[in-house]
């Protein structure tokens, strides 16, 4: 049986914790940086969980991590 190939982009952009859960960089925080807050920008700096729903369809793209 060949083994299961990792979606390339989904292994850059999540990681698995040690309970199991999905984490991801938040979005908001590229451009349009002014009109934003800095205790809104501060708050995207930390890493976020994925929702249940989503993380079993990232957790079949990264499968070896």
């Amino acid at each position: 049986m060949p083994k299961m190939k990792t979606h390339r982009g989904a292994a850059k952009r999540f990681k698995k914790t040690g309970s199991g859960k999905i984490k991801c960089n938040q979005s908001h925080r590229r451009h349009i940086l002014t009109k934003k807050s800095t205790k809104r920008k501060r708050q995207l700096r930390k890493a976020a969980t994925l929702h249940a729903s989503d993380a079993k369809l990232v957790s079949r793209m990264i499968p070896y991590s």
